[in-house]
């Protein structure tokens, strides 16, 4: 059941929480979530910049065979 509880930071584009550990998101560092709903992916982690006042980019496309999105930080 602890499946089902959502942090404010954790993504669930997809409704299967993701949890990234953005204390460890740096800079320049970007990471991959692989998803199929990337339009939600994109908006969720927009909003957990916007609580961090970062700036960030994210990119749909394929790694390993996985559709995603690749998130980088840039401010």
């Amino acid at each position: 059941m602890s499946d089902r509880v959502y942090h404010v930071d954790d993504l669930h584009p997809d409704g299967v929480r993701i949890v990234v550990n953005w204390d460890d998101v740096v800079v320049g560092s970007s990471v991959f979530i692989p998803c199929v709903n990337t339009t939600v992916a994109r908006s969720q982690a927009q909003n957990v910049a916007e609580r961090r006042k970062w700036t960030i980019k994210v990119t749909p496309r394929v790694e390993n065979q996985l559709f995603g999105v690749r998130i980088w930080r840039t401010t």
